[in-house]
């Protein structure tokens, strides 16, 4: 159930029947007509902007529209009175019988309330986290993996088929490095004295690396060259990592369908096909590009490349494809990973990278573009700076990484659910201030626990009703009489319940998954009012001196908060709490 939906069929019904008596011309879009809340509630439920979008096309007067339509709408059993404000915008008060019907709905539907077929099955690939696998994650690949996770959930919820997918970067001279300090890692294990120099990657993390290598080669690789032994311990290492960062996302409670490795572009044909699709449709050129912004033209050395005509798919320039010593650039291989995207027949994609990366956003959609002639659509999300703190200072670096804090600090510091909450507290392009002592808080300021206590009281209740004898199951509450839910208090928090499947939407169409946690904050704060008014109010209270039938409605209403929260909680990747210790 839709409520929000339902009023706009309800609309568009009115709208129809309108034209058909003549007083709105044939021939209208209504797809930019909304029913929405208002941005004051005061002003009633719900509003629609019908008659603000049709007056132009209809060559009518918004109000003498807005006026025919309400007297069209007062008519329907859910609508109290449908008035006219302003130039045209007509308000909407809904029958108290419309918000319990949003109760009874949740009670029988479950967390699949909200729902949504929107997606009606596209396919969307989601890539997220796709760290370079030298090292193990650090706090900043935590709220990528947050993020993409719980956006392919929130997708998921919406009704697309979603793949989660890393790309694993070990087709890089970075992997070359992590080999040579394996290395030396495992002449340590070989009782050796050994420097990092820069460029190497000196965290303790290496260590057991290092003793594994000399457990499986034994003295093998002592006192060889690089040549003999490169290759091999690179492999080695890589897979090491990859244990180690699957390992890491699995404490985060995150879950990969499909690890993508970026050497397997190389040798196979996969990277010259892409590049081909591209000349096919006349975007491969030699050329030479303008200098680059702030250049000086005595320290601009032109000189001709194999470019990519991506500026014909909105880039800002042309980009180049191959060095001058034949070698692909980096760029290169991402423009192939992502055309074997597009031939796995994704309808849409969506990446997930660090704000750092703000600068490949254009070249990727333009690559995408070309690669798919525009049908598929790629979203490109970056995910902003965590600063973290600990009893008011900045938290130093991990011991064990070398240089960064990681993804297990975090966890092991605070757990994982609140992690995740709290890694989608901000919108992914707004930094985030991390604080250890703050997310363990309990109080009202801390929505990891604002919400989690919502959802705790709710289950207090039902033991407590469970303890006087009362049946308060699902099914018993649903087929309950619910007509006992008419203070406006209550009704506050059924209609915040009933804009749950219209939230879904919206962040499902905007790919913001940090809308759910807005509104679970926001539905928590509406719940905990509600409780607190019942301390002054006997007959708000959800479980009432005069037994079974009085109690229902009101643990109804409660019932539904802590669904709604769960399923939500369940979009964030978060484990709804029974009781507060």
């Amino acid at each position: 159930m839709n409520l929000f939906a339902e009023i706009r069929a309800l609309v568009l019904g009115a709208l129809q029947q309108m034209q058909a008596q003549g007083d709105l011309p044939e021939g209208l879009s209504f797809d930019n007509v909304a029913v929405e809340p208002p941005r004051d509630p005061a002003h009633g439920d719900m509003a629609t902007n019908a008659a603000m979008v049709l007056a132009k096309p209809a060559r009518m007067k918004p109000r003498d529209i807005a006026e025919k339509l309400a007297a069209l709408l007062a008519a329907d059993a859910r609508i109290t009175s449908a008035e006219v404000a302003g130039p045209g915008f007509l308000n909407l008060r809904l029958a108290d019988t419309a918000w319990q019907g949003v109760l009874r709905a949740i009670l029988e539907t479950g967390t699949a309330y909200g729902r949504s077929q929107m997606g009606q099955g596209a396919r969307v690939n989601v890539e997220f986290v796709s760290a370079n696998p030298t090292g193990p994650l650090h706090v900043g690949h935590t709220r990528g993996a947050v993020f993409g996770d719980a956006l392919a959930a929130l997708l998921d919820f919406a009704g697309y088929d979603v793949t989660r997918e890393y790309y694993i970067n070990d087709g890089g001279a970075q992997v070359d490095v992590l080999a040579r300090s394996v290395y030396l890692r495992y002449l340590e294990a070989h009782g050796q004295d050994v420097a990092f120099e820069d460029g190497t990657y000196p965290g303790d993390y290496l260590i057991p690396v290092g003793e594994a290598l000399k457990d499986k080669v034994g003295d093998a690789y002592l006192d060889e060259p690089e040549e003999v032994w490169l290759s091999e311990i690179r492999d080695f290492a890589t897979d090491a990592m990859m244990d180690l960062i699957r390992d890491d996302l699995a404490r985060l409670g995150v879950k990969m369908d499909v690890f993508f490795s970026e050497k397997s572009l190389y040798g196979t044909g996969l990277i010259e096909a892409a590049i081909e699709a591209l000349q096919d449709r006349g975007l491969i050129y030699t050329g030479v590009l303008e200098p680059p912004k702030g250049k000086k033209p005595e320290d601009w050395e032109p000189r001709e490349q194999t470019l990519f005509k991506s500026t014909e798919h909105g880039d800002d320039v042309d980009r180049p494809i191959m060095k001058s010593d034949g070698s692909w650039t980096y760029f290169t291989p991402d423009i192939a990973y992502h055309f074997d995207k597009v031939s796995r027949g994704f309808d849409a994609l969506i990446d997930v990278f660090g704000a750092d990366h703000g600068g490949y956003v254009k070249r990727m959609k333009a690559a995408v573009s070309a690669l798919s002639d525009g049908r598929v659509p790629l979203d490109i999300k970056l995910t902003q700076l965590v600063k973290l703190y600990k009893n008011g200072e900045p938290f130093k670096m991990s011991k064990r990484a070398g240089t960064f804090v990681t993804l297990r600090d975090v966890v092991d510091q605070v757990g994982p659910d609140v992690a995740r909450f709290v890694m989608l507290t901000r919108k992914n392009d707004a930094s985030l201030d991390f604080d250890f002592d703050k997310v363990l808080e309990q109080s009202r300021e801390n929505p990891v626990f604002y919400v989690q206590y919502a959802h705790a009281r709710v289950m207090s209740v039902l033991r407590r009703a469970a303890e006087a004898g009362m049946d308060a199951g699902d099914d018993v509450l649903a087929a309950a009489d619910l007509g006992g839910i008419t203070h406006e208090a209550e009704l506050a928090v059924a209609r915040k319940l009933a804009e749950w499947p219209r939230l879904v939407e919206i962040a499902a169409r905007t790919n913001e998954p940090h809308r759910v946690a807005f509104y679970l904050y926001e539905l928590a704060g509406d719940f905990h009012a509600l409780w607190n008014r019942g301390n002054e109010l006997p007959e708000l209270r959800f479980l009432q001196d005069d037994g079974a039938a009085a109690s229902q409605p009101k643990i109804a209403l409660a019932r539904a908060v802590s669904v709604v929260i769960s399923a939500g909680l369940g979009i964030l990747g978060v484990e709804p709490a029974q009781e507060m210790r």
